[in-house]
């Protein structure tokens, strides 16, 4: 999936790649206002790291919305509505690819906001 500028043909923009990983470290950061320490625990990864790639993270994204470059997702987004399976960090509850819309959200077993996509 890509993000570029309106009306720039992507053959003749620059582009940088975001991988998964700093994705969800963006996610994690910056939609879901999680502390370095509670996202690191959630990717399982320590702090440090977690610091490491949500800077690089933000780093390349603000160079290209600067810059005028195209963002490549190395990978796209999952969500239950597109067929992709979710579990609970928490409790370990698993919700199937017909759940409603909105999941990884609120898990429907224990509450814990830690649902994350299986993918």
């Amino acid at each position: 999936m890509y993000f570029k500028p309106r009306a720039i043909p992507l053959r003749v923009l620059a582009e940088t790649a975001l991988e998964s990983d700093e994705l969800e470290a963006l996610r994690l950061a910056d939609m879901e206002g999680c502390y370095h320490e509670e996202a690191a625990l959630r990717m399982k990864i320590s702090r440090q790291t977690f610091g490491n790639i949500v800077k690089a993270a933000r780093k390349k994204v603000a160079d290209a919305l600067v810059s005028g470059k195209a963002i490549r997702l190395e990978s796209e987004p999952c969500t239950v509505a597109e067929g992709c399976a979710c579990s609970c960090e928490d409790c370990g509850g698993t919700l199937e690819p017909q759940a409603p819309a909105g999941w990884p959200g609120l898990c429907p077993h224990c509450g814990s906001r830690h649902a994350v996509s299986a993918r």
